[in-house]
């Protein structure tokens, strides 16, 4: 059951109230919301009872689509604002916050002032002077200088300086290069059919070099002069030498430091 409210010109639900206002037949402006809404408080207060839990939920949900509708027409949207009354009183605002930026610079000032003040009275003046007579004399700077020294220091500074060198001798250079290992291991594969990784790199000590021979392998697999197998990951790597090449190419590799 809606509610009934009493207006000048309106006696009904407020349900119709809001309806006729939507529909532009009744104008919000001339519709005078705050009675209703002492008058339904009023009837709350003296009979609680009165009204359900559903109505008093609805009068509130109207009356807050009145208040919010009424407040659009009261208020000016972005679109109904003059320019020139935009504008107003912005000469008169930028004086006011000129004034309030120099009223902060003097108060910053004034606060400066007031610490140096405080260090001052912290110090204690010296009463006694110097000596009557006592004067302070630099220091000569071209002092014990002669015609010896400053020919020496002109030598010291234009006499010519030795570069400074690394020395590597500590630092082992190898000249193994893939180039020549994809060429010795293409005439010591041939000698029999299946090797593995381990039995190639049999008696090769450096690090190094091991990775160097790795890398020839790949470059015959590449080439097509050998074939790759794995039995099982980190397994035994074998080394199938081929008699026909699978590529048909020749043999040439760049020649490239590994």
């Amino acid at each position: 059951m809606a509610t009934v409210v009493t207006t000048q010109d309106f006696e009904g639900p407020i349900d119709l109230l809001l309806q006729l206002v939507s529909s532009h037949d009744r104008d919000i402006l001339e519709i005078e919301l705050a009675p209703i809404v002492d008058r339904f408080l009023k009837v709350l207060v003296e009979n609680r009872n009165a009204y359900s839990m559903d109505t008093l939920s609805e009068f509130l949900l109207i009356a807050a689509i009145l208040i919010e509708l009424k407040s659009q027409r009261l208020l000016p949207g972005p679109d109904e604002i003059d320019p020139e009354e935009e504008y107003l009183g912005w000469e008169e605002r930028d004086v006011l916050l000129s004034r309030l930026l120099e009223c902060r610079a003097y108060a910053s000032v004034s606060d400066l002032m007031l610490s140096l003040m405080e260090n001052t009275a912290r110090t204690i003046p010296r009463e006694v002077g110097v000596d009557e007579g006592f004067a302070v004399r630099p220091p000569d700077l071209l002092e014990d200088t002669t015609l010896e020294g400053l020919r020496a220091a002109y030598l010291r500074a234009t006499a010519e300086r030795i570069e400074p060198t690394v020395d590597l001798f500590h630092v082992t250079i190898y000249a193994v290069t893939v180039a020549e290992v994809v060429q010795t291991l293409a005439s010591r594969l041939q000698e029999r059919e299946v090797w593995s990784f381990r039995d190639i790199v049999d008696g090769v000590e450096e690090r190094i070099e091991i990775i160097v021979h790795f890398l020839a392998v790949l470059e015959l697999c590449k080439l097509g002069r050998v074939n790759l197998g794995q039995g099982r990951t980190f397994g035994e790597l074998t080394v199938t030498w081929l008699s026909t090449p699978e590529s048909g190419a020749d043999l040439e590799v760049d020649d490239y430091d590994g």
